[in-house]
């Protein structure tokens, strides 16, 4: 989508540049300013996408973690005797 807008931009500012009046300048704009904003919701929902699934595996590996210590805690052998002063 990025592309086509930039590719409009640049079409319209080079080839299509004194062609384009009336009616068909403001459409050609239009679909390019389309464009744009649609890259712009895509940039937008890949943000929030890539936000949750961090959010998500930062939230995971602290359970790992926690758990893994956990289970080191509870497997660890425990003495009940105070340590031996020399």
């Amino acid at each position: 989508m990025l592309l086509c807008a930039l590719g409009l931009l640049v079409i319209g500012e080079t080839v299509l540049k004194g062609r384009l009046e009336g009616m068909t300048f403001l459409m050609y704009w239009m679909l390019c300013f389309v464009f744009t904003g649609l890259a712009v919701v895509t940039a937008y929902f890949d943000a929030r996408a890539l936000q949750t699934k961090t959010r998500r595996e930062a939230r995971e590996l602290l359970e790992n973690t926690l758990n893994k210590i956990q289970r080191d805690a509870q497997n660890k052998p425990r003495s009940n005797q105070p340590p031996e002063l020399n």
